[in-house]
């Protein structure tokens, strides 16, 4: 049984080893250079974030969300736990609580533009260029809150 709940202080350290892991897994478009300069990036502000975190009984985080404003800056889930239905929890938590929720989701990762479509997303538009001024389009996704 998953639960979800709000992250500690203690949980910033595997939060760091869900996104390395995750992003490993799914990234593998990024040149070796901006996956380092970006793992800098993650490991100054994650630890502090305000996450939603996926839980098992022990309370091992298994995966992690991310909302800002109702966008989500970030859904990361462990490459053991992908296909369990943990992401999908999260992003219907995250809905209960911001029904027209918006994402981003780089172009080059088809699984999780799937992932987010098959949710309900809807794009509403595309980037060249990620957030940090990378060529790494986004897809931009808005919930309908249906």
């Amino acid at each position: 049984m998953t639960m979800i709940r709000n992250s500690r202080p203690e949980d910033g350290e595997r939060a760091i080893e869900i996104w390395r892991r995750a992003v490993d897994a799914t990234h593998g478009f990024l040149t070796p250079e901006d996956r380092q300069s970006i793992d800098a990036l993650v490991c100054g502000f994650l630890p502090q974030a305000p996450l939603w975190l996926a839980v098992d009984r022990q309370d091992y985080p298994l995966a992690f969300m991310l909302i800002d404003n109702g966008h989500m800056e970030a859904l990361f889930v462990d490459p053991a736990y992908r296909g369990t239905g943990i992401g999908a929890a999260l992003v219907r938590h995250g809905l209960a609580l911001h029904p027209q929720m918006s994402t981003d989701v780089n172009e080059q990762n088809a699984q999780a533009v799937g992932f987010y479509e098959k949710m309900g997303f809807e794009r509403t538009g595309r980037s060249p260029l990620d957030g940090q001024g990378r060529p790494y389009p986004l897809i931009h996704l808005k919930h309908s809150g249906v």
